[in-house]
């Protein structure tokens, strides 16, 4: 039996205005015991989430600014996946896709020279592109160097960090990223956020592009002809 997977929406708020500005699609498995995150996104079939993709998207249109979608090196460099993402901007427009590259492993070692000229290609397509996690693991400034001049957004993850926002040294790598979406014009978007304490700490950063469990869980979309109790 073919596996089943189904985005899930997550909004992005803009807490200067109260709006949902954009939402990130989170994929996700069915398993006996529920909705699962799949053990490796680079092991699904290209072709299985180039139609996902696309009949989402479909749905999402006119709903929002910005719809942003996670791609690995992997995909990133596989034509199905590419021509998926190309024809999900036609049907979003004029809502924007943002690619979210990821660090996840995969089989292959692309080089970030190697990745640049299809993320390009996303940009003349309309696309924007989006560097997730910075400050966490390898994504530190030197590692993203080279592809700061061609992302419209970072994102900052509280999640990736045990002591969250109120740690000083998180505070201190928060007010570095800050700075380089200041000096490079980026959105930058901090998730991760959890209660209101988060919320508080950071306002105090000037940071109004927030996404978190305080603002919203990730909800399923469920395709035409989705059961109702699909996964419940």
């Amino acid at each position: 039996m073919k596996p089943v997977y189904r985005y899930f929406v997550q909004p992005q708020l803009d807490i200067r205005t109260q709006t949902i500005f954009g939402y990130e699609l989170l994929i996700k498995q069915l398993t006996p015991e529920g909705w699962r995150l799949p053990e490796s996104f680079s092991a699904i079939d290209s072709s299985t989430m180039s139609k996902l993709l696309v009949a989402t998207t479909k749905i999402l249109g006119l709903k929002v600014q910005y719809c942003s979608v996670n791609v690995s090196r992997e995909q990133l460099v596989d034509t199905t996946v590419a021509q998926a993402i190309i024809q999900s901007q036609t049907q979003l427009y004029p809502a924007k896709l943002v690619v979210e590259l990821t660090e996840e492993n995969s089989p292959s070692k692309y080089s970030d020279t190697n990745l640049i000229p299809h993320l390009r290609s996303f940009i003349e397509h309309g696309m924007q592109v989006s560097l997730d996690d910075v400050g966490t693991g390898i994504n530190d400034f030197k590692s993203i160097q080279e592809f700061l001049p061609l992302a419209s957004e970072i994102k900052f993850a509280l999640q990736n960090f045990r002591t969250g926002i109120k740690d000083p040294k998180i505070q201190q790598k928060l007010h570095f990223w800050h700075a380089i979406s200041r000096e490079y014009g980026l959105r930058l978007i901090l998730e991760g956020i959890e209660d209101q304490d988060d919320a508080e700490l950071s306002s105090s950063f000037d940071i109004n592009l927030r996404q978190g469990y305080y603002y919203g869980k990730p909800q399923l979309l469920r395709l035409p002809g989705d059961p109702v109790n699909m996964g419940a």
